[in-house]
């Protein structure tokens, strides 16, 4: 646990040691957000966050490979392709960030950081179904570009509030930290360095270094840049863990055992994944292209039902991670109280959702 707690530690400095000169290069670059419609900044903030947030992840990466223990991640080559992709998918944000690419282009790019890191090993090698069920390579390559592009993507539209995205994201590195470590101590022999837990640790390490300059009010917004990139880490993670472990493995709940591996990526991106899909079933509905930005996100509506920035933040940080620590304690919980623990959470946050604006007097924070 000390090796992951340097990783954290190393990746949160770094990028908030680095933000500052980053927000001085979006301004010389002309990466600056302006006030549009949909948005609700009312003044124009610059972005490239991104960029801090790889700075971090790669002095984690090199921290980590003089590590006694956590240096063995680095073997097969596959912490390369993450490095490589997360490097690309971050230029492709910081184009998009200063010129604004289309989304073919962005799609392009995407698929290309998919690629590679395919190519470097770090794709899907089973599916936790009924056991553990291999199918042909060629489908295994595209379910991993598939994940890569969902989950970007996800992240991507739900960075609309101050603080909003980094948080989301950190939260659900943390619960998927949690998940791969404590599963991995249940291993004959123990083994907790792997190359999940490594991303994750330095994912949320990234976020948190992030969170103090981007939440509201924000001096810097990540961007497509930081989006896009925190959406690919994540994937890789999901990647790593969910393709190459035996659903057996996991203790605590049999009864959930041979689905976990399935559900909680979806439920550690839950919430970005349902805005996600909510909103291509309504742009659909209406006749306009999926990818044709609007003002009908999860946060926008949240502000509309009375709560100010940073109520609408928290409330959002609350309803990610009831569900993304709710489903992990399936893992490792017997009996009712994983149950107990959501319902009650679950309960709590929708009251606060619906009732919070008529209990507070309304101050726009």
């Amino acid at each position: 646990m000390r090796e992951y707690l340097l990783v954290f530690v190393v990746a949160a400095v770094m990028t908030y040691a680095t933000t500052p000169f980053v927000r001085w290069l979006a301004f010389r670059t002309g990466a600056i957000t302006a006030v549009r419609d949909r948005d609700i900044h009312t003044v124009p903030i610059p972005r490239l966050g991104g960029v801090a947030m790889l700075f971090g992840f790669i002095a984690a990466l090199v921290v980590a490979k003089r590590l006694p223990y956590l240096s063995q991640i680095f073997a097969g080559g596959q912490m390369m392709g993450v490095l490589l992709a997360a490097v690309i998918v971050c230029a492709v944000g910081v184009l998009d960030d200063i010129r604004e690419l289309d989304w073919v282009t962005k799609l392009a790019g995407q698929m290309l950081a998919a690629g590679v890191m395919a190519f470097y090993g770090v794709q899907m090698l089973s599916l936790p179904l009924f056991g553990v069920t291999v199918l042909p390579a060629p489908f295994l390559v595209t379910l991993t570009i598939l994940t890569v592009i969902i989950s970007s993507n996800a992240v991507n539209f739900i960075d609309g509030l101050d603080g909003l995205a980094a948080g989301v994201v950190g939260i659900a590195g943390l619960a998927f930290f949690s998940y791969s470590y404590l599963l991995s101590r249940s291993y004959d022999p123990p083994n907790v360095f792997s190359s999940a837990t490594f991303i994750t640790a330095a994912l949320v390490g990234c976020c948190v270094g992030f969170l103090p300059h981007n939440f509201h009010p924000a001096r810097l917004f990540m961007g497509d840049s930081g989006s896009l990139m925190l959406g690919l880490l994540l994937a890789a993670a999901t990647i790593s863990m969910t393709g190459n472990v035996d659903p057996s493995q996991v203790g605590g709940n049999p009864s959930v055992a041979i689905f976990l591996p399935v559900v909680l990526p979806l439920a550690i991106i839950s919430l970005p994944l349902l805005d996600v899909l909510l909103a291509v079933v309504r742009r659909t509905r209406a006749g306009r292209p999926p990818w044709q930005a609007d003002s009908e996100h999860l946060h926008h509506r949240m502000l509309r039902i009375g709560h100010t920035h940073v109520q609408a933040v928290l409330l959002l940080y609350l309803w990610a991670a009831v569900v993304a620590l709710g489903v992990v304690s399936f893992a490792f919980v017997d009996g009712w109280w994983p149950v107990m623990f959501i319902i009650l959470f679950a309960i709590s946050a929708a009251v606060l959702t619906l009732w919070l604006p008529r209990w507070m007097p309304a101050r726009r924070l």
